[in-house]
């Protein structure tokens, strides 16, 4: 009759109904409104206390957005990287973390204090560094895009667990690609992520050898432009103090903008890992376009963003809630 068949046709709407609504969720279950009843007000009280620790001080945004990136590479995107151990054995207390920027941790905390007065216990560190990420990259002048929620917190974080799953300064293209396929991001996703070094600055230590030491033939790196060199150089005398730092980008430093790749194309890229990008015949047009088109650069960095953000995400009854970002609850 009319009636069945209507019936199972609402059946048949409602099953493929779930069955997007579950192959929606499968992809690390987080979805844009996870605390839509639980904490309606978490991004704007996030981004209030980011806003002030900006004002504060600018270092914010590129230690924000460095620690978000270091985080979700090793264990995924979990806050492992937050965990403050006695014993110094730590995540973030591994040689790659321990020129992450205090400002980074301090943005989370102060943060987390901010959303935990709002609604204790429901949301967890690991969104909220992801929130702070996308904050101060709108702070600094970029693009703004939606974050989707509902990760939870890592149980485990440890020191011994993160060589050799962050980049160094020195590596080659394919090194960088394999590194961030293992992370499900492709090589177009990583050149538009590097466009995270538009801000912040590197120590000198990470790029004398192309100032001083590059070759037998060549002291200094040959890709490097000679007055940018010369500039380095004046920045980083040899053997500098090992807290002298220089800028990533130095035209725009403190500025969220596609001036990065145009320094590639001009010589001016300060890392081997930056250089390399233009260097190589394969990377080279993404650099180029992103060089040329900003808004082409923007997108990119969005999509990567929010796929970086899924990494090995805990969700459901994975992991906990932390009450105190540097510390476990158990």
């Amino acid at each position: 009759s009319r009636r069945e068949g209507m019936e199972t046709w609402k059946s048949l709407c409602l099953c493929l109904v779930m069955v997007v609504f579950v192959i929606g969720r499968a992809e690390g279950q987080l979805l844009e409104n996870f605390y839509g009843s639980t904490c309606p007000d978490v991004e704007s009280v996030v981004k209030q206390t980011v806003s002030i620790k900006f004002g504060q001080t600018t270092t914010t945004v590129p230690a924000t957005l460095r620690l978000f990136f270091h985080d979700c590479f090793v264990e995924g995107c979990d806050a492992s990287v937050l965990i403050a151990s006695p014993n110094g054995d730590a995540e973030k207390d591994s040689q790659d973390n321990l020129s992450l920027a205090g400002d980074g941790f301090d943005t989370v905390t102060k943060a987390k204090q901010a959303v935990e007065t709002a609604c204790p216990g429901v949301v967890s560190c690991a969104d909220i560094l992801a929130i702070a990420a996308r904050d101060v990259i709108v702070l600094a002048g970029g693009p703004s895009f939606s974050v989707d929620l509902g990760r939870r917190d890592g149980l485990i974080s440890k020191a011994s667990r993160v060589a050799g799953n962050l980049p160094e300064p020195f590596v080659t293209l394919n090194q960088l690609n394999t590194m961030f396929a293992k992370n499900n991001l492709t090589q177009f996703d990583m050149i538009a992520l590097s466009g995270a070094h538009t801000l912040g600055f590197s120590h000198c230590n990470r790029f004398a050898n192309r100032l001083y030491s590059f070759s037998p033939s060549s002291t200094v790196d040959p890709s490097l432009d000679p007055n940018y060199a010369q500039q380095l150089k004046n920045t980083c005398p040899q053997n500098a103090d090992p807290s002298a730092v220089a800028d990533l980008d130095p035209v725009t430093p403190a500025i969220f903008d596609n001036v990065y790749y145009q320094n590639l194309v001009a010589g001016k890229g300060l890392l081997t890992s930056d250089e390399v990008l233009f260097s190589n015949a394969a990377s080279q047009p993404t650099v180029t376009d992103f060089a040329n088109n900003p808004g082409n650069f923007n997108g990119a960095f969005i999509t990567a963003m929010r796929k970086l953000g899924r990494v090995g995400v805990k969700t459901g009854s994975q992991g906990e809630i932390r009450r105190d970002c540097t510390a476990f609850n158990s």
